[in-house]
């Protein structure tokens, strides 16, 4: 006999997990939702590295709470990948950045030995 166990995961339907990066991300869509930004420009304002920066944007893009697009630039200068909030995006966006912030559970030794939350 045989048995078979299945496990799975469900994605959440609240949209993408939301750090302290993604918010300073939003808030910066949010303070002109209708423009058109481009990496570079949120990088510099945010202070984020690419490295940061561009996985939050796909990720935002993936959940359609940004749109993205390629914009022509003058001629020999590249084409700049350019990002705007999607409604849904503007609505997800003010939600979390009015939601009242939560911190980490921190745990650190207590004097008995054992953990205590702070």
């Amino acid at each position: 006999m045989t048995t078979a166990i299945y496990i799975c995961r469900l994605a959440s339907m609240k949209g993408p997990r939301t750090s302290r990066e993604t918010l300073l991300v939003l808030a910066r869509f949010v303070d002109r939702p209708s423009d058109w930004r481009y990496g570079y420009e949120l990088s510099r304002v945010t202070g984020l590295k690419s490295g940061t920066l561009y996985p939050i944007l796909m990720r935002l893009e993936k959940h359609t709470l940004l749109e993205a697009r390629w914009e022509a630039t003058e001629e020999g200068v590249p084409p700049r990948h350019t990002y705007r909030l999607t409604p849904s995006g503007l609505e997800f966006a003010r939600a979390k950045l009015a939601a009242p912030a939560t911190g980490w559970l921190v745990q650190q030794p207590s004097p008995s030995g054992g953990l205590s939350t702070e």
